[in-house]
């Protein structure tokens, strides 16, 4: 028997994604900090769908945090044919906003946990007739974004590792996947602390967990490599290569300053 397991399962679009796992029949391992959302979420689903579903409780910004997910699936005996990379989170504003460790911390989550995650399961992966990656990004990967410096940089970051671990992992039964949806509406505005500029810009090109999680699982399941979720956002994207990067970068200023 094998699993998908997702992480930053229990709300937005981690969630979005276990529905739709779950609806493919397939069955589910639910990372995230909250254990009573991750506890009625794999319940409802195993009741719903009639798919396995368990879950793991913690915070992917602490050091070791991938490892025990790992030891937790190798412990319970569960073999991973779909790894999710999906939690994250962003931080907004002026440099001098945050110290140090919440840079550190946001970037644990990030970026750090899924090349951990990635590193760990491999061996589990190609095991498997047939396994996926899925890497979350967010079209913030596509260009550099004054007062969302350090996210943006993350996302660059994980779309780049994941161009070249497919190509790396091309001739495997391991296919590689990287979605970038643009604005979502999730609480991930709140968190990141978007002001009120950034927040009507958003409007403009939000799309619902649903409609990206049923995007990014086809994607994945077809075997495509990188996937911007949405026309506008594809767009958008293509302006971005298109354009001066200075007048882009001074654009994305006034949006988040």
């Amino acid at each position: 028997m094998t699993y998908a397991l997702i992480t930053g399962a229990s709300k937005g679009i981690g969630k979005a994604f276990a529905i739709e796992c779950a609806k493919r029949g397939f069955n589910l391992l639910l990372v995230a900090r909250s254990e009573q959302s991750l506890k009625e979420l794999a319940q409802q689903l195993s009741e719903q769908y009639k798919v396995q579903a368990d879950f793991f409780a913690t915070d992917l910004s602490l050091p070791g945090s991938a490892q025990n997910v790992y030891s937790w699936c190798i412990k319970k005996n569960y073999a991973v044919n779909i790894l999710v990379n999906n939690a994250g989170y962003g931080l907004s504003g002026s440099l001098e906003n945050y110290n140090g460790d919440e840079y550190i911390n946001m970037m644990q989550v990030n970026m750090m946990v899924p090349v951990y995650l990635i590193q760990l399961f491999l061996p589990m992966l190609h095991q498997q007739p047939r396994s996926y990656i899925l890497n979350i990004a967010s079209t913030a990967a596509y260009q550099a974004v004054p007062y969302l410096s350090v996210y943006s940089a993350t996302k660059a970051f994980i779309l780049s590792y994941s161009r070249a671990i497919r190509q790396e992992l091309k001739n495997t039964g391991i296919s590689v996947t990287c979605i970038s949806p643009g604005a979502t509406d999730t609480d991930f505005t709140v968190r990141a602390k978007i002001g009120e500029k950034g927040l009507k810009a958003a409007e403009k090109f939000n799309m619902s967990p649903e409609a990206v999680a049923k995007i990014a699982i086809r994607s994945m399941l077809a075997g495509k490599a990188e996937v911007i979720t949405g026309f506008m956002n594809k767009l958008g994207a293509f302006m971005v290569w298109l354009l001066p990067k200075d007048l882009v970068e001074r654009t994305a200023m006034k949006i988040y300053q």
